[in-house]
């Protein structure tokens, strides 16, 4: 199975791509989406979106996994990232594929085993479970591999509990 992970952001949308059989986990690539702060909301939020169909179209990922919103003390800051999540949402959903929803927590408890755990934690398992030489940078692009193997984890589950 192939999944295209996301860490939704209006600035910065971490994407990674993740093949999975088993506990047999490969990365395929990963990276971010940028857009200037200097651009206007519908500017950022078309790039995100034209990324993210782009990156759909080329690496053909089975299905798509999305960090959900953490909340923040920080109001602007929450909006402005529900902005870019809800594109997320909108291009993966445009792309045809299934779309999954994961708490921070719950993403953090597939690849660590502990859902409170530091952000160091989790950007050195993802690099253990996925055999790469060093962290994967920039953090974005580090969570949204995170995000892909917990969906991995959480397919897997899925399929073992239906038989």
């Amino acid at each position: 199975m192939r999944v295209l992970g996301i860490d939704p952001g209006t600035a910065i949308t971490g994407y990674g791509v993740v093949e999975g059989e088993g506990s047999d986990l490969r990365t395929v690539t990963y990276g971010v989406v940028t857009t200037p702060a200097d651009w206007a909301l519908p500017q950022r939020l078309q790039e995100i979106y034209t990324q993210l169909r782009r990156l759909a179209s080329e690496w053909q990922p089975d299905s798509a996994a999305v960090e959900e919103l953490f909340f923040s003390k920080n109001a602007r800051t929450a909006l402005m990232v529900g902005h870019g999540r809800g594109v997320v949402l909108l291009a993966l959903a445009d792309a045809g594929l299934s779309v999954h929803e994961y708490k921070p927590a719950e993403v953090k408890e597939a690849v660590t085993g502990y859902g409170s755990a530091p952000k160091q934690q989790v950007q050195t398992m993802v690099q253990q479970l996925l055999s790469l030489e060093e962290i994967p940078r920039p953090d974005d692009a580090a969570d949204a591999l995170a995000v892909a193997i917990c969906h991995l984890h959480s397919a897997r589950w899925r399929s073992l509990a239906a038989r």
